[in-house]
């Protein structure tokens, strides 16, 4: 019995050295340790830079590298930075796919489903159906500036009417909602519509929880079974239950309707593949499900936090201000709405927005990616299945390039004839087949909102605020601290 004891422990002791093997030609970085990889050599720079994407270009620099091997948990991890590796991988079919474990399914409700996360067959069926609805549906069009004029006008009023103390971070995001809301489900949900705040709650009950948690359970899934409520996987599966519910209520609403005819939004038109695609198993109710939850949660975070940022920015810049004020009131006359199609007789104002983009990188890592079989990555071997994520911010933050990246001057993006340049390195919408799908409905929501704002309003710090810092709050996409702005009519 105590030799069996001592055989089973030299096992169990070689088991546990071999998870502190690095794969032969893996790329350089912290040392593992059993069951735990690199965890808390991340959780300490973490701590000490207070972002991950930071706490990523740090370990790099550690290390001397531009791609940065870890392991976190079970699973290998690498991190790439600078602008051609990026763009080779984001162009490469080698790295297209998602990874395939615990997070990523737990994130799509059991199943790599919807868009974001989906790869393969499923993947290309789904991001062609898309292309093709929001073609229809004229993105970048005349139709859904029509979308964007009508939530910037709720907006206008708002502000007309209460410009005090108002509180930027829920500005912009029931508009936003409301505009995807309008291209899924084919009606404009109104601020004080139950469902708006339903759906602003659940995003933001969502993001908060995959935050903390996410990462822990995806490095130890097995904690969901000893600790379901204190490791976070009881409370996420509640909001997967709550989006699923939430979406079916109006997926229901759309069979009863649904008469083959092409009423134009996406849900109607998802339920005619369903029926013309009996036995094509990408056009079920699940898929369609994630497929709204994947456009709502990617385009109302990203697309409202930067316009929170944007009006920091002009609190913290007002010279900056100035300029944008000067160069709307020189173009437009006081009574003509703006339209997205004028900006190119704003470059200044455009300059600005791309710099707030690349100033504040709302997302700073992205991907993540997934290699199917050992791919040669420059001189190191990427092993199957291992998940790469992107460091957009190592290609908005590299002094080579931009000479003072940590300084927002939005003037890097104009040329010596003040026309607008935009450098192949600016990249906050990604690149290649994986590029943001909701990239033309953003840039629309971004300018005219922007642009209409400061041509009407002058903001400018609470007087009984502390003047914010403009250092972003970490997280899957960053967000600025939260702050309440006085808008004070112009004219």
């Amino acid at each position: 019995m105590v030799w069996l004891l001592v055989v089973l422990a030299i096992i169990f002791t070689g088991l546990l050295y071999l998870t502190t093997v690095k794969p032969k030609d893996y790329p350089p970085g912290p040392k593992w340790y059993p069951i735990k990889g690199s965890v808390d050599a991340l959780r300490k720079y973490i701590v000490k830079c207070g972002s991950q994407h930071i706490a990523f270009a740090k370990l790099a620099q550690e290390y001397n590298t531009n791609i940065l091997g870890l392991k976190l948990g079970e699973d290998f991890v690498v991190v790439v930075f600078t602008y051609d590796i990026i763009k080779h991988i984001l162009r490469s079919e080698d790295f297209e796919s998602r990874p395939d474990n615990f997070f990523i399914r737990l994130r799509s409700m059991g199943e790599k489903k919807g868009i974001t996360c989906a790869d393969g067959e499923r993947w290309s069926s789904q991001r062609g159906f898309l292309v093709k609805h929001f073609r229809n549906l004229g993105f970048g069009k005349e139709e859904m500036q029509k979308m964007v004029q009508e939530e910037l006008s709720d907006i206008l009023l708002t502000l007309e009417c209460n410009g005090l103390n108002v509180e930027v971070g829920k500005l912009f995001s029931p508009a936003v909602i409301s505009i995807l809301w309008n291209l899924t489900a084919g009606s404009r949900i109104k601020r004080n519509d139950r469902r708006l705040q339903n759906i602003l709650d659940l995003l933001a009950r969502r993001s908060k929880i995959f935050d903390m948690a996410g990462g822990r359970l995806n490095m130890y899934p097995w904690l969901r079974f000893i600790m379901p409520k204190k490791s976070g996987y009881k409370l996420m599966m509640e909001i997967n239950r709550e989006m699923k519910a939430f979406f079916m209520e109006v997926i229901k609403e759309h069979y009863a309707n649904w008469n083959g005819k092409t009423r134009g939004d996406l849900i109607y038109e998802f339920i005619t593949e369903m029926k013309k695609n009996t036995f094509n198993s990408y056009f079920t109710e699940d898929q369609l499900v994630m497929v709204c939850a994947d456009i709502l949660i990617a385009g109302a975070q990203t697309t409202s936090n930067t316009l929170d940022f944007a009006f920091l920015m002009m609190i913290l810049h007002e010279n900056i201000q100035c300029k944008v004020q000067e160069e709307l009131d020189r173009v437009f006359q006081s009574d003509v709405p703006i339209a997205y199609s004028d900006r190119i007789n704003t470059p200044y104002t455009e300059a600005v927005l791309m710099e707030v983009e690349r100033f504040l990188h709302v997302v700073p890592i992205i991907g993540p990616r997934r290699v199917l079989t050992d791919v040669k990555l420059e001189q190191y071997i990427i092993p199957k299945n291992t998940t790469v994520l992107i460091s957009t911010y190592s290609v908005h933050m590299d002094k080579e390039f931009w000479i003072d990246p940590e300084v927002f001057r939005p003037e890097r993006f104009l040329n010596e004839l003040n026309e607008l340049v935009v450098p192949e390195r600016f990249i906050p919408f990604g690149l290649g087949k994986r590029r943001c799908l909701g990239e033309a409905l953003a840039k629309s929501c971004l300018f005219t909102f922007f642009a209409e704002i400061m041509r009407k309003f002058s903001v400018t710090c609470s007087p009984n605020e502390t003047k914010p810092t403009g250092i972003p709050i970490g997280g899957m996409t960053l967000s600025p601290e939260n702050y309440k702005a006085v808008f004070t009519k112009r004219h």
